[in-house]
């Protein structure tokens, strides 16, 4: 499975917007001047999770984005499902049931094929795996003083 990078920038921005929740909103210049990332491209990505819920934003000089609920709320299915969508990645065609290896074979289709069961079993425990971490479970798995840094330089004026 593929995910766009867009993933890992929306996980790294709520993050970060997790550990400044009391300073919060941070502009999209700031995220994107600390990523080193278009800014329009961030935007788009963030503008995606505020249509899901994740992130709110605010407008004006003093506007910006901030998480729209506790981290411990937010989990990474969240984010990867507001920007990669909510379609599966395996779709069964049931090509078993085409051309001659399909005609007259009535019973054998009478249950899923094992491809399509094993490969919605393995989504499913990803899609599990993702569901079991939120975005407060990710600011803990980060390097020690990576939260004092990101708050030094995005609550810097300019």
């Amino acid at each position: 499975m593929r995910m766009g990078e867009g993933v890992e920038w929306g996980l790294h921005c709520c993050v970060t917007l997790g550990w400044l929740s009391d300073e919060a909103p941070v502009s999209i210049r700031r995220l994107a001047g600390w990523f080193d990332l278009p800014q329009e491209y961030l935007k788009k990505r963030l503008q995606a999770l505020a249509k899901a819920g994740i992130l709110t934003s605010s407008p004006g000089a003093r506007g910006g984005w901030s998480l729209a609920g506790p981290p411990e709320r937010i989990t990474v299915m969240d984010v990867v499902t507001a920007l990669e969508g909510a379609t599966d990645a395996f779709r069964c065609a049931e090509i078993r049931q085409r051309g001659e290896g399909g005609r007259g074979a009535g019973q054998e289709f009478a249950h899923p094929c094992g491809i399509s069961v094993v490969m919605r079993g393995a989504e499913l425990a990803w899609r599990r795996e993702l569901a079991s971490h939120t975005i407060a479970d990710l600011m803990a798995r980060s390097p020690s003083g990576a939260a004092r840094a990101r708050r030094n330089y995005l609550s810097m004026p300019g």
